[in-house]
This record gives C-alpha cells, sequence and structure tokens, in this order.
C-alpha cells in the first residue's frame, strides 16, 4: 500500500522567506556537491553532441554563441538563485511558480513544460552515454548500446533511492574526474590552435549567431538542477546562490575554452562531419588514440553525471507538484521499491523515450521549453522581488535577453525548419491539455456530493 508524501506544512522553508532552517527530511548536502551537480549536469547535457550542430548554425563562432547562452544562463542563475535563497525546497523552480503565481494554469503549464524538457533531455543523455560506451567497449554495437543505456538510467535510480548524501559523494567524484580530463584536452587543444580558423571573417551573420544561442543555451539545462537542492542544503539562503554562480563560472569558461581548442585546431566543416567525436579528433593530433580514449571516458563520466542530477531534479520537482496538487497524487506517493512513484514514473518514460523514440528528431525543443520556462521563472522573480531582495535592472535583462534570443530563433525556425516550429506549438498545446484534464478531474473528485440526514 502506498502513501503520500506527507506535508510540510507551516515547517516547509519555501512557505518562509529567508528560512535557513536546517534541511527537508535532515538531509545534507554540501555547496560543492550542489555546484558539482550542476556542472555535471549541464556539461553531460550537451557539450559532446552540441558542437557538430552549433558549428553548423554559428560557424567558427560557436564560442561567442555559449558566452552569450552562459550570460543569459547566468542573469536567469540570479533570478533562481535569489528565489531559491528565499524560499528554500527541493521543489526548486516549482517552488518558485507556486509562489509567484499561485496554483493556477500558468504554473500547471509551466511545470508540464518543464517535466517535459527534463525527460527529454534526460533520454537524450543516456542514449549519449550508450552509444560512447558501445563504442569505446563494444564495437559499436546497436544492442549493447541500448543495454548500456538502460543501464545507466536504472543505475542512477538506485542512486537517487540512496539519498542526497550519497548522491553528493558520486557526484562530486565524477565532476573532479570529468574537470582533470577536460583541462587535458583544453592545454592540448590551446597549444595546438591556429589563430585563422576562429577569425571574425570567417563568422557567419550576427543574426544566425544570435540564433545559436537557443540551440548552445541547451547545454546549460542543467544549472537549473541547483534549485531542486535548496531542501538538502544547510543554510540555503547563503549557500544556494554560492552554488549556483560556482557551477555557471566553471562551466561557462569550460566551454568558451572548449569550443576555441575545436574550432581552432579543426575547420567547422571537420566538426560538422564527425559531430559527437570532434573532441576526440580535436585531440588526437597530440595525444594519438589515448586521446579518443579519454574523451571517450569523460564522454561516460559526462552524460552519466547529467542523468544523475535531472533525475534527481525530476524526483523533486514532480513531489511538490503532487503535494501543490498539480500534478496528481501519484507522483507523491511512496514506490514500494523506495523513493517516490514521480521517481518511477520518470525513470520508466525515460527508459521509453530512449529506446523507443527517434530523439534526434525532438532534441531541438529541448532547449526551446527550457528559455520558455526560464523567462516565466524570471517573471515570477520579478514580480517577487521584494520579497527576495533582487535588483530589478538585473532581472529586465534576463527577460529581456531570453525574449530576443526566442524571438530570433523562432522567426529562423519557422522559415528554414517549419516542422520543428510547429512540435514547438504542439508541445505548448499537449501541456494545455493536460493542465485542463487534470483540472477538471481533482475539481471533480472535491465536489461535495449530496448529503443525507442521519436517522433519527
Amino acid at each position: 500500500m502506498s502513501e503520500t508524501l506527507p506535508s510540510h506544512g507551516d515547517h516547509d522553508p519555501a512557505r518562509r522567506p529567508n528560512s535557513s532552517a536546517t534541511p527537508e527530511g535532515g538531509r545534507s548536502m554540501s555547496v560543492r556537491g550542489a555546484a558539482f551537480l550542476g556542472v555535471g549536469s549541464m556539461v553531460g547535457a550537451g557539450i559532446f553532441a552540441l558542437l557538430g550542430e552549433a558549428g553548423a548554425v554559428a560557424g567558427s563562432a560557436v564560442w561567442l554563441s555559449f558566452a552569450v547562452a552562459g550570460l543569459v544562463a547566468l542573469l536567469q542563475g540570479y533570478a533562481v538563485a535569489k528565489l531559491g535563497a528565499t524560499y528554500p525546497s527541493s521543489g526548486g523552480i516549482v517552488t518558485f511558480l507556486l509562489r509567484g503565481y499561485g496554483r493556477g494554469h500558468i504554473t500547471a503549464v509551466a511545470s508540464w513544460l518543464l517535466y517535459f524538457a527534463a525527460i527529454i533531455v534526460t533520454a537524450m543523455v543516456a542514449v549519449s552515454f550508450g552509444s560512447y560506451g558501445a563504442a569505446l567497449f563494444f564495437d559499436d554495437s546497436v544492442a549493447w548500446a541500448k543495454i548500456l543505456t538502460s543501464a545507466v538510467v536504472v543505475a542512477v535510480a538506485a542512486i537517487n533511492i540512496a539519498g542526497a548524501k550519497f548522491i553528493d559523494r558520486v557526484q562530486s567524484a565524477i565532476v573532479v574526474v570529468l574537470l582533470a580530463v577536460f583541462a587535458v584536452f583544453i592545454v592540448v587543444t590551446l597549444g595546438e590552435l591556429e589563430p585563422d580558423l576562429l577569425a571574425p571573417s570567417t563568422y557567419p551573420p550576427a543574426a544566425d549567431i544570435i540564433s545559436s544561442v537557443a540551440l548552445t543555451f541547451f547545454a546549460y539545462l542543467g544549472f537549473t538542477v541547483i534549485s531542486f537542492t535548496g531542501g538538502d542544503l544547510p543554510d540555503p539562503r547563503r549557500n544556494l546562490p554560492r552554488a549556483m554562480y560556482t557551477a555557471l563560472g566553471i562551466t561557462t569558461a569550460l566551454y568558451v575554452l572548449i569550443a576555441l581548442g575545436v574550432f581552432g585546431t579543426l575547420t567547422v566543416q571537420e566538426v560538422i562531419d564527425n559531430g559527437e567525436t570532434a573532441l576526440a579528433l580535436a585531440a588526437k593530433p597530440t595525444l594519438g588514440d589515448a586521446g579518443f580514449a579519454m574523451m571517450a571516458v569523460a564522454a561516460l563520466l559526462a552524460t552519466s553525471s547529467s542523468v544523475n542530477a535531472n533525475i534527481y531534479a525530476a524526483a523533486g520537482s514532480t513531489a511538490k507538484l503532487a503535494e501543490s496538487g498539480t500534478f496528481p497524487p501519484v507522483f507523491g506517493q511512496r514506490a514500494r521499491v523506495g523513493g517516490t512513484r514521480g521517481l518511477v514514473i520518470s525513470v520508466v518514460l525515460v527508459l521509453l523515450l530512449a529506446n523507443l523514440v527517434d530523439l534526434t528528431a525532438i532534441a531541438s525543443l529541448g532547449s526551446v521549453v527550457a528559455l520558455v520556462i526560464f523567462l516565466v521563472t524570471s517573471i515570477a522573480a520579478y514580480r517577487l522581488r521584494s520579497e527576495t531582495g533582487s535588483r530589478a535592472s538585473i532581472l529586465l535583462a534576463g527577460i529581456t535577453l531570453t525574449v530576443v534570443v526566442l524571438a530570433v530563433f523562432a522567426v529562423q525556425t519557422l522559415q528554414t525548419a517549419p516542422e520543428t516550429f510547429t512540435a514547438m506549438i504542439a508541445t505548448l498545446v499537449l501541456a494545455v491539455v493536460l493542465d485542463l484534464t487534470w483540472t477538471r478531474r481533482r475539481r471533480r473528485h472535491q465536489t461535495p456530493g449530496p448529503t443525507t440526514s442521519p436517522p433519527a
């Protein structure tokens, strides 16, 4: 028999601004663990798969695209950090939407979109793990790629059931090794850099570079995972912003340096042709076959780390949504295997998507959906700025820059890939339909039936 997780009630830090109370459930995560959770999620979510696609749009200016996307993420991170410091909760962005808009349609639709994005991104990263593992150990066997894809999702589910302290230790170990590998890669490629390959004369029009930001921003999606650590961090008012800015600073510097190293040693066409293996190809002139093996191992670490971080966030958000009534209560019920049923449902959906759906067809949706969610969250932060102590100018700068990127991307997509534009609209419609369906059902169950007087 399942049971619904207890409501935090008045003890929920999310309902008490500027709380520095003990983390929910007595769990604990360090600032380093929270920051590394974000770094691991961001790095695994895109850098290996994005370079070829980004190069096709932004050419050798991909490093600039990553820098602008990092600025967008930093401005949005400011809003999320301020909200997280004021309303710390394992519900993360979901908590902020509830505070900013209440339990209405805006919160519900944005929450469904957030959940869609998390499931899509996690499935894509799991597939990438399987592909790299099969290439490194099993001669690109399709069957082994599927097995490894499923194995990493199941393993991560077990880690999340074990709790926040275990997640902290595992994530920190992975990210330390990952950063060491990338440090070697950056030193090697920058040492072989050819400045002519990065000359501004080779850049595409500014509109293309701005449009590509919507794509490179995909590599930063993981920063929101940090917002879900508010219920596990001691003194989240102080520590959550520290974790957020640390993670974004490390990741932005990493992306820009990697892009400079890759596009400074390979031509744009070479990067496009080699796609996910572009990093290994860039390291090969100096490191040889060892370079490929090194980057393949880095890919395995990065993708497994990202799957871990995204599953952690999905479990926290669905529990909070179920508690608020925005999602069906089944998402907040305890599962027989441990954790919540929201965790189990999320893992099953990731497994189905990863094994049965061609994710390349919906890959571009993840970044656009996320940008929309962050725009809504930044507006919520602006509405709550008197409570959070946020600077209106910084919030407005983030809102404006996000709107510009979305507008340019929408126009470019409508002109060059109308089917993707249609999919974007369809995703929004699906979120609205799910919200309306669940709202009607909830209201129907809440409506009291006719009462009868007890017998005399």
